[in-house]
């Protein structure tokens, strides 16, 4: 096969659109960062009011939850992106402390950057579940020398997105910074995740040998 034609397979646009629905999917990462925004911004508004703020955002989420699941979301994941606001509002009034409405916002982030590294040592790279799931591929990614090493070295592109996140918020929400954790939450969310989705997309194409058939093709 002709590195032309293994381009032609390995970067189809229909391969590159399915993997950015999959991962990237633009409307989620939105709606995971209205809510803490409309925090921030109800809390400085509102005479620096956690009641206002926390109230606010609990309010923008539930509008957020009904929409989505009145266009068909999956119930869980609407109900677990509520939940973290309703929790975070509940542990901002509890400690009187605003920047704590962040707090589980680290903690998620935190896990997911452990989960990450974990599934890419245990060679189940997390990258290859959702993918390989979402094409009805089962486990015949993992049977492909190449694909699971693709898979792997595309995944740290995922662990670096949280790490990125941590070392940007964590000195914030020591610092007590509401309003900059808000502008963190808006820069860190969209923008960061279409990054982290095009970056990990070039290193899987260019983890795959020249004569593999493409994402949607597993060998062996």
């Amino acid at each position: 096969m002709t590195h032309d034609r293994q381009t032609e397979i390995v970067a189809n646009p229909d391969d590159r659109d399915s993997f950015m629905r999959l991962l990237g999917g633009r409307g989620s990462a939105i709606d995971a960062s209205l809510p803490p925004i409309a925090f921030g911004l109800g809390w400085y508004f509102g005479g620096e009011s956690i009641a206002i703020g926390g109230g606010v955002a609990v309010v923008l989420g539930a509008l957020i939850a009904g929409w989505r699941l009145y266009q068909g979301a999956r119930p869980l994941a609407v109900l677990i992106s509520l939940v973290a606001v309703m929790l975070g509002a509940l542990i901002a009034l509890y400690t009187g402390d605003a920047a704590d409405f962040f707090l589980p916002r680290l903690v998620t982030n935190a896990l997911s950057a452990l989960a990450w590294m974990t599934s890419i040592v245990i060679r189940w790279p997390l990258l290859g579940v959702v993918v390989g799931t979402a094409l009805g591929q089962g486990r015949r990614w993992r049977r492909d020398p190449s694909l699971l090493r693709a898979y792997g070295r595309a995944s740290w592109v995922w662990v670096g997105q949280y790490v990125v996140r941590l070392v940007v918020f964590i000195p914030l929400w020591l610092l007590d910074a509401t309003g900059a954790l808000t502008i963190a939450q808006l820069v860190l969310t969209w923008p960061l995740v279409a990054v982290c989705v095009a970056a990990s997309w070039w290193v899987l194409r260019r983890s795959l040998p020249s004569d593999h058939p493409g994402l949607r093709h597993p060998v062996g």
